[in-house]
């Protein structure tokens, strides 16, 4: 094995299971670009935000060029560049939550929270943004943190909502 072949192996900043999920991806698609999308999405859920590093092993397993990447990645809004709160929450304002109150929802946790559109917390617990559909219409207002849906809320809700996660994050952190 040549050394370049070994510092390939050796190189990658994701867990060996994140790597292998990349290769299937990669080889699944005719076009390798087509897998670009879903990689930043598992990227982001295991480091956290596309860094600069992400970027770069990204672009490189696919053969394009970081500002290929970075071009794509900005367009959408789930995609971050720098890193959120362990728990991330996203409030709904599209037209039937902004309806049913959202906007009153959101300055809640605002306030609640101390930040605004895409800040975080000073201890890192939470993160708070503003986006346009959860898909839950049905539902609204509704919000999601992480990958967990939380629909037909109120402003009320909001203290409960973030005592329930700060004790997730008590625990796990307890628990560590």
């Amino acid at each position: 094995m040549s050394p370049k072949e070994s510092n390939t192996e050796t190189m990658s900043i994701f867990s060996p299971q994140l790597s292998a999920r990349f290769d299937v991806l990669v080889a699944k698609y005719p076009v390798k670009r087509s897998a670009l999308i879903p990689m930043l999405l598992y990227a982001q859920d295991e480091i956290g935000y596309l860094s600069d590093a992400v970027i770069a092993e990204v672009a490189e397993r696919i053969g394009i060029t970081q500002l290929d990447v970075r071009n794509v990645a900005t367009y959408y809004s789930m995609l971050r560049f720098k890193p959120a709160g362990k728990f991330n929450i996203q409030v709904c304002t599209n037209i039937s939550c902004m309806l049913r109150g959202a906007y009153e929802l959101y300055e809640r946790f605002q306030d609640e929270l101390h930040i605004g559109h895409k800040g975080v917390t000073s201890d890192g617990v939470f993160s708070l943004e503003e986006v346009e559909c959860i898909g839950v219409c049905c539902w609204a207002p509704a919000i999601q943190v992480n990958y967990a849906f939380h629909d037909e809320l109120t402003p009320n809700d909001v203290p409960k909502i973030i005592s329930e996660y700060k004790s997730k994050a008590n625990g796990s952190v307890k628990n560590a």
